[in-house]
């Protein structure tokens, strides 16, 4: 027998995502006085903020092919605070390494953007996650009707862009973000129909219009 999830139990599994992705925050304010990032603590703020972002990301795609797996269509309703989490985690990330570690000076900001690819990858990442985030409010889903889907889809991107930010900013140690890339393409892989039906479409336009010229 199945167990079929109702209002209440997605209320208490939004709680758990509230919960953790802030509580993992909080332990923040213990684990840098106490030295648990390791000898430097900015590059270890940036790289736990980072992962943590990673994980959120990867966790929200994870929800549809769960809820069509277990039919469970509820769970579809935990996309929405996880992918929010993951943006705030990614602007944290992106804020420590902006204020922290550069210390807002904007001359060697621009240099770093220049020579470091990743950052530029890391930073199309987030401009896209914030403004999926900001596009997410209810009312605005509303007011975009079917096009709302099509500027969702690039959540997809962001999947893609983020584990390879991850491995172009590590000067050793690929396997790990190699993994994240792996796991993140097998969670397109059931997608690809859905990727690719855009393009199919454009192609299919392209030849009826080519028909009815000739």
């Amino acid at each position: 027998m199945t167990l079929r999830l109702t209002t209440r139990h997605i209320t208490w599994l939004r709680s758990l995502v509230h919960l953790g992705s802030l509580g993992f925050l909080l332990w923040l304010g213990y684990a840098v006085p106490a030295g648990l990032l390791g000898g430097d603590p900015v590059q270890g703020l940036t790289h736990y903020l980072g992962k943590g972002a990673l994980h959120l990301l990867l966790l929200t795609l994870l929800i549809s092919p769960l809820a069509k797996r277990w039919r469970q269509g509820q769970l579809i309703k935990l996309r929405r605070p996880l992918g929010l989490w993951c943006a705030a985690w990614a602007s944290l990330h992106f804020m420590v390494w902006l204020g922290l570690d550069l210390q807002f000076d904007w001359h060697l900001i621009g240099g770093e953007l220049v020579k470091r690819n990743y950052i530029v990858v890391g930073a199309l990442a987030l401009v896209l996650l914030l403004v999926l985030s900001i596009t997410s409010i209810p009312a605005l889903l509303r007011a975009m009707g079917p096009s709302w889907q099509r500027l969702h889809n690039w959540i997809y991107a962001v999947a893609l862009l983020v584990p390879i930010h991850y491995w172009w900013s590590v000067k050793s140690g690929w396997q790990e973000p190699l993994i994240y890339l792996l796991v993140a393409c097998a969670l397109l892989v059931p997608r690809r129909d859905k990727l690719l039906r855009p393009w199919r479409q454009r192609q299919k336009l392209r030849q009826q219009q080519r028909v009815g010229e000739a």
